[in-house]
Formats: C-alpha cells, sequence, structure tokens
C-alpha cells in the first residue's frame, strides 16, 4: 500500500507539560509571556517540523519532571522555524524578553552570519546559548554558544556508509538526498558517509529539496532517470527515506537499489517493514531534548558540578561537546548488517525490539 504523500502531522510545538501557548510552524509571532508567573524559559528553538522533534519534546517533559524546572522557577517551551530568516527574528525576540532564561537552537544555516549574530547579543546578555542537533560552523561562529548537543554527525555518517558497504559490497555510485546544503550536519553526514562505504563508492550527485515533500520525491526520480548507474540512494535527512522508499515502490523497482537513511521517521519504519528501506541510522532526539534542558539549567544555576560532569573537557579543543549518539536499526529478517560490523560506535537493533521501544514511551518515531 502506499503511503501518504505529505509530511505526517507531529505532536504540538510548545509548553511542555506545563499549560500554554504554542509555538507554531513559521510564526514568527510573539509567544505567550510567563513574566507575571515569576517563572523564566529555556526555550529549544527548533528546525523542522518533524516526529524527531516529538522525541525530543517527550526527553524535554522527562527532563522537567526529573529537575523539577517548575520548584527551580523554570519551565520549557519548544519553538519551530524552518528557515533562517525566520530563527534570526525569534532570536531577536527572545533578546528583547525579560523572561528568556536561556536557548538551545538547532541551526538551519551553520555559516549564517545573522543567526551567530542573534546568539551573540543572547550571550551579550548573560543569556546562556547552546546548539542541538544542528551546529553553528565550529570554524567561524563556535564562541557564540557554550556547547553543542547532539548526534557526532560525521561519525554517524561513517555508520551509515558502512551499513552501504556491507550491503553493496561492490560499492558504485550513489546519490544522497538531503534539505539544505548549508547545515552542518548535513555537512558531516556526507563527508562521513564517503569514508565509511570507502574508495568503492562514488558520489554521482547530491540533491536538496528545501524542505519541500513533494521536491524530495521529486529529486528521487529524477536522480533514478538521470543517473541509471547510481544503485545506492543515501536519504540524509528524516523526510528522505520516506521520499526514497515512495518512489521505488511506486516504480516497483526496489530490487535495484540499496536504501540506506537517516532516522526513524514513522513512514521509514513502515518503509523498512515493507522491505524498502535496508536500514536506519537512528538519532536519539530523546536524549537531545533530556540533555539540551539539564545543561541549560545548568548554566542557568552555575551548577558547575553538573556542567563538569557533561563538558569534562570544557576549555581543550572539541571539549564544548555532548555527543549522544546513534542506533543502527534493521530489518527483522534476512538482513546481513550484524551488532560486530559496528563495534561501541552504534546501539544495534532489530526493527521490532526498536518499535517496541518507542511504543513502550508513547512514539510513533526518534
Amino acid at each position: 500500500m502506499q503511503r501518504p504523500r505529505t509530511l505526517t502531522g507531529w505532536i504540538g510545538l510548545g509548553l511542555l507539560a506545563l499549560s500554554a501557548t504554542v509555538g507554531c510552524s513559521g510564526n514568527t509571532g510573539p509567544i505567550a509571556t510567563t513574566e507575571d508567573s515569576g517563572r523564566k524559559r529555556i526555550v529549544l528553538l527548533t528546525n523542522t517540523g518533524s516526529p524527531f522533534w516529538g522525541a525530543a519534546q517527550a526527553g524535554m517533559q522527562e527532563a522537567d519532571k526529573d529537575l523539577a524546572l517548575n520548584k527551580a522557577g523554570l519551565e520549557a517551551v519548544m519553538v519551530f522555524e524552518n528557515t533562517p530568516e525566520d530563527q534570526v527574528k525569534r532570536l531577536n525576540q527572545f533578546a528583547t524578553r525579560s523572561d528568556i532564561a536561556a536557548v538551545a537552537i538547532s541551526v538551519t544555516d551553520a555559516a549564517n552570519a545573522d543567526i551567530a549574530g542573534g546568539m551573540r547579543a543572547l550571550k551579550e546578555k548573560k543569556i546562556p546559548v547552546i546548539t542541538m542537533d544542528s551546529d553553528v560552523d565550529p570554524d567561524m561562529w563556535r564562541g557564540v554558544r557554550v556547547a553543542f548537543i547532539g548526534t557526532d554527525n560525521q561519525a554517524a555518517g561513517r555508520v551509515l556508509g558502512r551499513c552501504a558497504k556491507a550491503l553493496r559490497p561492490e560499492g558504485g555510485e550513489y546519490v544522497a538526498f538531503l534539505n539544505r546544503r548549508g547545515a552542518q550536519n548535513n555537512r558531516e553526514r556526507l563527508r562521513g558517509f564517503a569514508e565509511g562505504a570507502g574508495p568503492k563508492f562514488k558520489v554521482a550527485r547530491v540533491m536538496g529539496d528545501d524542505r519541500d515533500p513533494e521536491k524530495a520525491r521529486e529529486n528521487v526520480s529524477m536522480a533514478i532517470r538521470e543517473h541509471p548507474n547510481a544503485h545506492t540512494l543515501v536519504g540524509i535527512r528524516t523526510p528522505n527515506g520516506p521520499a526514497i522508499a515512495d518512489v521505488v515502490q511506486e516504480l516497483s523497482r526496489k530490487k535495484d537499489f540499496t536504501v540506506v537513511a537517516f532516522d526513524a521517521d514513522p513512514r521509514a519504519l513502515q518503509g523498512m517493514r515493507e522491505g524498502l528501506i535496508d536500514a536506519l541510522v537512528v538519532q536519539k532526539p530523546h536524549q537531545m531534548g533530556y540533555q539540551a534542558v539539564r545543561l541549560l539549567k545548568a548554566l542557568i544555576e552555575k551548577d558547575k558540578s553538573t556542567i563538569k560532569e557533561m563538558l569534562p573537557k570544557q576549555g581543550e579543543p572539541d571539549g564544548d561537546v555532548y555527543h549522544t549518539g546513534v542506533k543502527v536499526v534493521v530489518p527483522d529478517k534476512d538482513s546481513p548488517l550484524k551488532a560486530d560490523l559496528f563495534d561501541k560506535q552504534a546501539e544495534f537493533l532489530k526493527l521490532g525490539p526498536f518499535s517496541e521501544w518507542l511504543e513502550k514511551r508513547g512514539l510513533s518515531g526518534s
């Protein structure tokens, strides 16, 4: 059965379990004030609408409970802005608010000077700022944030590359699909994939969709038409795996391709159940949400013990990075991929146990 072409809806963005007004997709208008309540906000500014951020929100909810944010006079809010321009507007809003205590941002464009400027303005107001999931370019803007929390994207790309290498030992051409070329995590994943796949694999093309789900599908169709020797299709961002699965299913051509992708979008999981996706490298957004709140609370309260625990090498090269790890998810039957291929680089799970893990946490994807 063909799956829907449009992006699936995901859990509402906005205040966590506390009550509140929602920060909506593309909305740069004001969010509800908490100044009268006396509570201040830890804000997580995300970069796309996806079940990935639903899992991150669940992590925030868990951190909210475990860390007793309410007793500390704090609450957490998630806001979604999917363009550099809208992220800049939102950062500028935060700089005018007296109830903003700390900010984590998943950056849409790693080299964007205006985003970096908005982050710097918050830092100058003594508001702690970190990045999560997608960093600024650390060679250009490392000083505008305290730390990065998320996946070691180059290492994760290597894991995905090793999946492709084991699935198609003869190598060959591949096409990679992503949203924005400027995102730091996309750059790192592409580099890592090439390293992990090895010299037998050659990139035929990298195609961006600017977060347009229909363009994501069109890109796959175009790649299959224009690159007949490319037999490995690589999804770098969450919507790309489902787009690849939809197109190869419509064309009845899965037998011609190896399909590997990032992230456990519900549609990607269904694609794997239907035999359309061979391997998924799954990030841990639940941990990103949890640990972002944990670190920001510690920075607000100058909790040196927690900061030291999370960033034990702070002040050293790359000592401002907290990696949350990845999982490799494969079909329940007949996969050549085995746990020992990845050593300790990734947690290895078959689809059934991974689906049970999601269900226990009330999640549809990760």
